[in-house]
């Protein structure tokens, strides 16, 4: 992606490698954050804006690098909206949410730690397939970070 302008639009598979992540799951994405929405021409191609490209870097560092939840993911975007999770895309510190001038930030709950939120529900309309081939890339996301956390410990033995 070194040599298009930064405002170019990206296409997915541009994205998908920029981001280390399969296609697949930036459709998938697609049905679960209602906020990414790439341009569609003809045939269904995708074009990202340098926004969109944001915002998926900040959902892949909340999904993945935080061990964030869909769910919470989603409720992040609807009460800090995706300014805030392009921010964070864009490099952004992750932090607590902002708080109005004078008042206490509420008491952490256990919704607010991002790991031991519970999966969200399914939404209707995605079948078996649809959700096996999600749960599917999830795992394989699993496995390429422990097998690359594990890979200097295998070559140094």
């Amino acid at each position: 992606m070194d040599t298009k302008s930064a405002d170019a639009f990206r296409t997915i598979s541009e994205v998908a490698e920029d981001l280390d992540i399969p296609q697949h799951v930036l459709r998938f994405w697609e049905t679960r954050f209602s906020q990414i929405k790439p341009l569609k021409r003809g045939g269904g191609r995708r074009y990202y804006r340098p926004d969109d490209v944001a915002l998926l870097k900040g959902i892949r560092r909340l999904l993945y690098g935080e061990g964030y939840t869909i769910k919470g993911l989603q409720r992040i975007l609807k009460e800090q909206g995706p300014r805030h999770v392009q921010a964070i895309g864009r490099g952004a510190p992750i932090g607590p949410p902002p708080t109005e001038a004078g008042s206490a930030a509420p008491p952490p709950t256990a919704e607010a730690a991002p790991r031991q939120q519970a999966r969200a529900p399914v939404p209707p309309g995605l079948d078996d397939i649809t959700l096996l081939t999600a749960v599917l890339a999830e795992l394989g996301e699993c496995k390429r970070i422990l097998d690359r956390a594990l890979q200097p410990a295998a070559e140094s033995g």
